[in-house]
């Protein structure tokens, strides 16, 4: 299966950025890689189920390890920035669907409960996140990546607080 989007390792994990044309996910993808995490796949990612039944990716070969920044044209990330800041493939375990900031629209507050979506017939945690001009998509790409994995160790920070409060508003 191939879709639309950009995936790259960030602290680990691996990160699948989607969203409509033009939302901004090379150039978070980009601001990633010059943090240090890795570039898996730009516009393109081929994805199948590993033997383990869990979903990976990669970058179709004719395009692996290129991207296309509007403005700029087309950049070679191993030439800019090293080998080290590629991968060849990686699990997907997160999904950041990026979406233009629109006032009205209803993003998520509080967290407790992850969305899940189907990819390849599992199910993976989604978080949408509005993109705003000059906001850094890449830092909060950075946290959604250290938040899945604080959740995969079992800490849920918005269920701790939530329950500290309704302890502390059932004391008399």
């Amino acid at each position: 299966m191939s879709i639309h989007g950009a995936l790259v390792e960030v602290h680990g994990v691996g990160v699948l950025l989607q969203g409509p044309s033009g939302v901004g996910k090379s150039e978070c993808a980009l601001e990633l890689v010059s943090r240090g995490h890795r570039l898996v796949a730009d516009d393109v990612v081929d994805l199948w189920v590993d033997a383990d039944g869990r979903p990976r990716g990669a970058a179709p070969e004719r395009i692996r390890h290129y991207m296309e920044i509007r403005g700029l044209g087309i950049v070679h990330i191993p030439k800019l920035f090293g080998e080290e800041r590629v991968a060849e493939e990686v699990g997907v375990e997160l999904i950041c669907q990026l979406e233009p900031w629109r006032d009205g629209v209803d993003f998520e507050r509080v967290g407790i409960e992850r969305e899940t979506v189907p990819i390849l017939g599992v199910e993976l945690p989604r978080v949408r996140l509005p993109a705003r001009p000059g906001a850094s998509m890449a830092t909060i790409v950075e946290v959604a990546a250290r938040e899945h994995l604080s959740r995969s160790e079992g800490f849920n920070a918005a269920r701790r607080l939530d329950d500290r409060l309704r302890r502390e508003m059932s004391r008399p």
